[in-house]
C-alpha cells in the first residue's frame, strides 16, 4: 500500500513539474507576412501557372495578360511619329534657287565692275562722259543691292522651314513619351511575382477576364513565422525588442515543441482583450499585441495555436 502511495506522489510531482516547466506567458496564432498579387493590367488571362502550395521565386514570370490591345496602341503611336517627318520641308530646293539666281547676280554684277574700269580708261583720255560712269556705278549700287535682298531671302527661307518644321516635330516629344508609356502597361501584362514564397490562395484562373488591381492569388514567405500574441500592462516592462523568447507547439497530448524566437514589434496601443487570446491574466481587460518571429522548419502553418514564454520568465 505505502508502495502505491509512493509511486502515485512521485507521478503527480512529475507532472506538477511538467505543467510549470510548460507554463506560458502568453498565447496567440501564426501569422505570415501575406502579399495578395494582383493584375496591373486588364484583360484577358492568357496564363496562369501556379498552384496552391507552390513555392515560387521572386522576379519570377507566372503568367500573362492578354497584350494585343496595347501593342496595336503603341504601333498606332509610332506610325504617328513616322508620320511626322514626312509632314517636314526640305529647304533644299528653294535655297538651291535663290543660289542659282544670287550666281546670276554675281555674273552681272562682274560684268559692271569690269564696265566701270573700262568708262574710267576711256574717261582719261576723253573718250567717254562723266553721265556714263556716274550711270554705271548706280548700275553697279543696284546690283549690290539686289544680290543682299536674294541672301536675305535665303536667310529668310531657312528660318521659315526650319521654324515650321520644329512645330510638327514637337509633337514627336508627348508621342514618344507615350510610346514609352504603352510600353510599360505591355511589360506589366507579364504577370510577376514579387517575393519568395508560397502560394496560399489562387483567385483567378486562365481564360477569365481580369482588370487592373483585381486580385490573382495570395503568397507569403513561410520560412519564418509570426506568432501574434497579447501582454498585460503588467508585462509589458519586462518586453524587450530583440530579446529572445521561447515558443512551445503542441505535440500530443500532454508534450510541446519547443522554438526559438526573437521579440520583433510590441504595440504602442492597448487593446480590449480577443475573445480567443489567453494571456496571463486573463481578467484583464487591456492587453498589447506583439509579435515573436520564429523559424519555421516546415510544421508551424498560418492559423496554428501557440505560447510563448519569456526568456526572463522561464527561471
Amino acid at each position: 500500500m505505502s508502495t502505491r502511495i509512493i509511486v502515485s506522489a512521485a507521478l503527480l510531482i512529475l507532472i506538477a513539474c511538467n505543467r510549470n516547466e510548460n507554463k506560458f506567458d502568453a498565447s496567440g496564432t501564426f501569422e505570415a507576412d501575406e502579399v495578395i498579387v494582383s493584375a496591373e493590367a486588364s484583360g484577358q488571362i492568357l496564363s496562369l501557372n501556379i498552384t496552391e502550395g507552390q513555392r515560387i521565386p521572386k522576379d519570377s514570370v507566372v503568367g500573362q495578360i492578354d497584350p494585343q490591345n496595347l501593342r496595336l496602341q503603341k504601333e498606332q503611336v509610332q506610325a504617328s511619329i513616322q508620320a511626322l517627318g514626312e509632314k517636314t520641308s526640305d529647304v533644299t530646293p528653294q535655297v538651291k534657287l535663290l543660289k542659282d539666281q544670287l550666281g546670276v547676280q554675281q555674273t552681272q554684277l562682274d560684268n559692271l565692275m569690269h564696265e566701270k574700269v573700262r568708262i574710267e580708261n576711256l574717261l582719261k583720255d576723253d573718250a567717254a562722259t562723266k553721265k556714263q560712269l556716274d550711270d554705271i556705278n548706280f548700275q553697279i549700287q543696284s546690283a549690290k543691292k539686289q544680290m543682299d535682298v536674294t541672301r536675305q531671302q535665303i536667310k529668310v527661307q531657312k528660318t521659315n522651314v526650319a521654324t515650321q518644321n520644329r512645330s510638327i516635330l514637337s509633337e514627336g516629344k508627348p508621342l514618344g513619351k507615350k510610346a514609352e508609356q504603352l510600353q510599360d502597361q505591355l511589360n506589366k501584362t507579364n504577370i510577376m511575382n514579387p517575393v519568395n514564397g508560397t502560394v496560399i490562395t489562387k483567385y483567378a484562373e486562365t481564360g477569365e477576364i481580369t482588370s487592373n488591381g483585381k486580385p490573382l492569388y495570395k503568397i507569403a514567405d513561410l520560412s519564418s513565422m509570426n506568432l501574434r500574441a497579447y501582454v498585460t500592462g503588467a508585462q509589458l516592462p519586462k518586453i524587450k525588442l530583440g530579446e529572445q523568447a521561447t515558443v512551445l507547439i503542441d505535440s500530443g497530448a500532454n508534450n510541446y515543441r519547443k522554438l526559438p524566437g526573437t521579440i520583433t514589434w510590441v504595440s504602442d496601443k492597448a487593446e480590449f482583450t480577443p475573445k480567443t487570446i489567453q494571456t496571463k491574466d486573463e481578467r484583464a481587460n487591456l492587453v498589447y499585441a506583439m509579435k515573436v518571429r520564429v523559424k519555421n522548419d516546415g510544421y508551424l502553418k498560418i492559423g496554428m495555436y501557440g505560447e510563448v514564454k519569456f526568456i526572463g520568465n522561464s527561471q
